[in-house]
């Protein structure tokens, strides 16, 4: 008893000594994280500036800031765990490592596809910053292109945070990639209007506007007979931003409904026409002997 008494002390004792002779390690770990945040920073801050010499795409910039500030946290926390663990040799790491992804993985799948798309939506560029776009019935400007989320702001001013996985698989409409878009308007005209007079009529009031473009030039075409009217399609270009585009639309439309009024051209209208009968008269509602008389007259007559 009394030895085992002695073997339980002397374990104690070792921990103890044990615990104390990794408190400097300890200590010096915390210290290098600590360093590690502020060259984290640092790194993040030296990134951008080389970046934004080097590179003129911002999400490139994004991308190559985010990978310096990661990568000067992994090599802080590899040093941080071998001063803390000096018996942590570089094969044990190495090891540790090949088995934590594979947990890491299965239990993170999610934000690392997140975060491979990020960095395959930086890459490729399909669109940038300052872009609009519209993805998943979300539409707006792109504000951030992170490694994990692209961030949208709506035109009603709202935020749309929107995993990176889910942009890089689904249809992304860019609506900002040209330096121009077409907008096309309807109008009808009446079947009594000279179809060559109401096109000329058009167009020249549609590029009367300010800001539609020359070029490419805007077209007036006739596309079909409609119950009402024979029903053209004014196209023209603009600007591509969405305030630019709603703005030169509500001009056009006014100096098209101008330009109709001064020419008599009329913009008619669905009609509908209803007739009334005396109900009285035209009653239908007969009993089942009148209807057989009826229908016994009316063949009788009919073989006459």
């Amino acid at each position: 008893m009394q030895s085992l008494i002695q073997e339980i002390q002397q374990t104690l004792v070792d921990l103890v000594g044990s615990g104390v002779a990794a408190i400097p390690g300890i200590l010096g770990a915390l210290i290098i994280l600590a360093l590690t945040g502020y060259g984290a920073n640092l790194a993040r801050r030296v990134t951008a500036s080389l970046a934004d010499r080097l590179l003129n795409n911002r999400s490139l910039q994004s991308l190559l800031t985010q990978i310096g500030y990661i990568t000067a946290w992994i090599v802080g926390i590899l040093i941080a765990a071998i001063v803390a663990f000096p018996g942590l040799a570089l094969g044990d790491v190495v090891a540790l490592l090949g088995l934590g992804s594979v947990a890491i993985g299965f239990a993170f799948q999610d934000i690392f596809k997140n975060f491979l798309a990020g960095i395959l939506l930086l890459l490729q560029q399909p669109f940038r910053l300052g872009d609009q776009i519209i993805v998943n019935d979300y539409e707006g400007t792109v504000e951030e292109i992170a490694l994990r989320s692209t961030q949208i702001r709506t035109y009603q001013g709202e935020v749309i945070v929107i995993p990176n996985s889910i942009v890089f698989t689904n249809s992304v409409q860019v609506r900002t990639a040209q330096k121009y878009r077409r907008t096309d308007l309807a109008i009808g005209v009446d079947y009594n209007t000279p179809l060559d007079m109401a096109v000329e009529t058009l167009l020249k009031a549609a590029n009367s506007v300010e800001d539609v473009l020359d070029k490419p030039p805007a077209e007036v075409d006739i596309v079909e007979f409609g119950d009402s009217s024979i029903n053209l399609v004014v196209r023209y270009w603009t600007a591509p931003q969405q305030a630019n585009v709603r703005r030169i639309q509500t001009q056009v439309v006014i100096a098209l409904k101008k330009a109709c009024d001064q020419a008599d051209i009329n913009i008619p209208y669905p009609i509908r026409t209803v007739y009334f009968f005396n109900q009285e008269k035209y009653n239908d509602h007969y009993d089942l002997n009148q209807r057989d008389g009826v229908s016994q007259e009316v063949g009788v007559s009919d073989r006459n």
